[in-house]
């Protein structure tokens, strides 16, 4: 059962940060770039408060289970609703405590110290949680009429679209002693291996022109305008990834078979099943997505690459040309100040009541922005809990790309400030809607920046920066997705040698990226060190959602909609208490309807278009 909310990662990548207290990392011009202050979680690993939240959590969750297990059916609907309440308390006491060890080990999980501190936390809660199960498993008992009769109290009706969640995994839920024996042993299954992986990555190292440095600058290089330096990056990430391999591949088949033992003893009809259910959306509605968008490879990708090769002077393109700076395009360094001054005036354009959210995270140590030893790559915006605050973590290096990745996690932290007001329990936002806040937020930003710009070649190059990005946000993540399930339905004949891996990600990135490209071996151990496919399987096609439904809603805004922000500002603040047909609704969107991804997906080739123009 997935009620276990604490222990749930970020909505974007993992993380990284000081312990307590801001730190500072220098910025291109002499500034420092802000570290998070996680204080307002707890003031450092050996904080009272820390053990004293734990103490009487577990004290709470003996009692609730003294008070209710067993007796769930007898209770009036008054009292459900006062048990409900309970046990958000206790949940969110766990929450806090998860979300801090999991922040601190994604600032540093090279940190010895950190990462014993993580897994003990993480054991805590486990323990803890054993006398919560119940609850859950205890909920999905209750016969549909009974429960429909205790709604009709209004203390009850409050908490419908939480029952409704939890409700959902009645199909799937097992016997009460193998849910607890499943739930005890997690600690030393997936979450050991997803731990294995994130300390493996942290501790890599990768030597550049004479330079040792962490796999997240050594990628950030293939990103150099001298092509030379591309290359060179992309080779050295792949004779580290080579060197490492084996555990890799073990660290997927082992947690690829773990799945297919889950799934099968709830009996998903496929490996991407639980996780459409998680997200509430019908399998169909995926199937739709990914095909309108493989179906779209040629006209999207394909095509854009083609002009890519042919700008750049080039018969083929190498997979460290994919995210190469066109020609022209300035190497210019934005500051961390200017990126931020760009990000506020996009959201205070879209709406005040949107500015000033960002403008709280902007001046406040929310942010952990620099890239540092042992920090994750990639960036995510944690939601915490809602008596304290979300976190942000970034590995800025002065590229627009990290100006449009501030604005995309800021756009989530909006999200997840505004949900909050539903509380624990009810704020958690389905990955399929958490990215729409994200993506809605890089377009603006986007706009802003292409409204502003009255040189005719700039304009060209902000466009196909665009583009990339969308690219990289629709298209490589359902070639993700495709990998992750030939991986998974290929792991059910047996165990997948490192060869084999590689050669589905050969295939995948062939069929998506198109014949611009040339891809030379080392390219085919780069599935690796992607860490949705560790944490979240089949986490990706969710960014491809967001994007689609955020192009088709922005276009709705750019028609003029009567009072878009207001509707907009509303479905954050529903956070997961609605699902995405209601959210939708008001802007006369429907993501079931065969056309919808379509209108997302006409948006990017309408974009290409115009750059074939130029």
């Amino acid at each position: 059962m997935e009620h276990t909310a604490h222990f749930s990662r970020s909505l974007s990548l993992p993380l990284m940060a000081a312990e307590a207290g801001p730190a500072s990392s220098s910025d291109q011009g002499g500034a420092h770039l802000p570290r998070w202050d996680l204080s307002a979680l707890y003031a450092g690993m050996d904080d009272p408060r820390l053990e004293a939240d734990l103490a009487s959590a577990a004290q709470d969750a003996k009692e609730f289970a003294k008070a209710y297990q067993g007796r769930l059916s007898d209770l009036s609907g008054a009292e459900l609703a006062q048990a409900i309440t309970r046990f958000e308390g206790i949940e969110e006491k766990l929450g806090r405590a998860g979300s801090y060890a999991s922040l601190l080990f994604a600032a540093d999980s090279s940190d010895s110290s950190i990462s014993r501190f993580s897994q003990s936390i993480n054991e805590r809660l486990t323990d803890i949680s054993a006398d919560l199960l119940f609850f859950g498993l205890e909920l999905n008992r209750l016969e549909e009429a009974d429960l429909q009769a205790k709604l009709d109290d209004p203390a009850l009706a409050r908490w419908q679209p939480y029952l409704r969640d939890v409700r959902m995994y009645r199909p799937h839920q097992l016997g009460d002693d193998v849910e607890k024996v499943l739930l005890e042993k997690s600690v030393t299954g997936a979450q050991a291996w997803c731990r294995l992986f994130d300390e493996t990555i942290a501790a890599l190292r990768v030597t550049v022109d004479g330079q040792t440095m962490p796999v997240g600058d050594a990628l950030n290089r293939l990103s150099d305008t001298d092509r030379s330096v591309r290359e060179r990056a992309g080779k050295a990430v792949g004779a580290v990834f080579e060197g490492n391999v084996r555990l890799f591949a073990l660290i997927t088949n082992t947690l690829a078979k773990d799945k297919s033992i889950s799934d099968g003893l709830r009996h998903f009809a496929r490996p991407t099943s639980s996780r459409n259910l998680s997200n509430m959306v019908e399998d169909g509605v995926v199937d739709a997505l990914v095909s309108a968008v493989r179906t779209d490879y040629p006209r999207l990708s394909h095509r854009y690459y083609s002009l890519k090769a042919k700008w750049m002077g080039l018969d083929k393109l190498e997979h460290w040309d994919r995210n190469a700076p066109l020609p022209g395009c300035e190497d210019r360094k934005i500051p961390w100040t200017e990126a931020k001054d760009i990000v506020q005036k996009a959201y205070d354009g879209f709406d005040p009541r949107m500015g000033k959210v960002i403008t709280i995270f902007l001046t406040n140590p929310w942010i952990d922005v620099p890239p540092a030893p042992g920090k994750s790559p990639g960036a995510f915006a944690h939601p915490t809990v809602p008596s304290a605050h979300p976190y942000i973590l970034l590995n800025y290096h002065g590229r627009i790309r990290d100006v449009m990745t501030l604005a995309h996690e800021l756009g989530h932290g909006v999200h997840q400030v505004l949900a909050a007001r539903q509380g624990y329990l009810m704020s958690d936002t389905p990955l399929t809607l958490a990215e729409t806040a994200s993506v809605f937020g890089e377009m603006l930003t986007f706009q802003s920046l292409l409204d502003g710009e009255k040189d005719p070649v700039r304009r060209k190059l902000l466009l196909a920066g665009k583009v990339e990005d969308m690219l990289n946000t629709v298209v490589r993540q359902i070639a993700f997705y495709e990998f992750e399930t030939r991986v998974h339905d290929e792991r059910k004949k047996g165990e997948l040698l490192p060869e084999r891996i590689g050669e589905i990600w050969r295939a995948v990135q062939t069929e998506s990226l198109g014949p611009a490209f040339n891809f030379t071996p080392e390219y085919d151990v780069f599935w690796a060190y992607i860490p949705h496919f560790i944490h979240s399987p089949f986490y990706v096609y969710a960014y491809a959602f967001g994007d689609c439904l955020v192009n088709a809603l922005y276009k709705v805004f750019s028609e003029g909609a009567p009072g878009f922000q207001d509707k907009y500002i509303a479905m954050l603040e529903a956070g997961g208490t609605l699902r995405h047909k209601e959210l939708l609704a008001p802007f006369g969107l429907d993501a079931s309807d065969p056309g919808f991804w379509r209108k997302g997906l006409d948006v990017i080739s309408g974009f290409i278009d115009q750059l074939e123009q130029d």
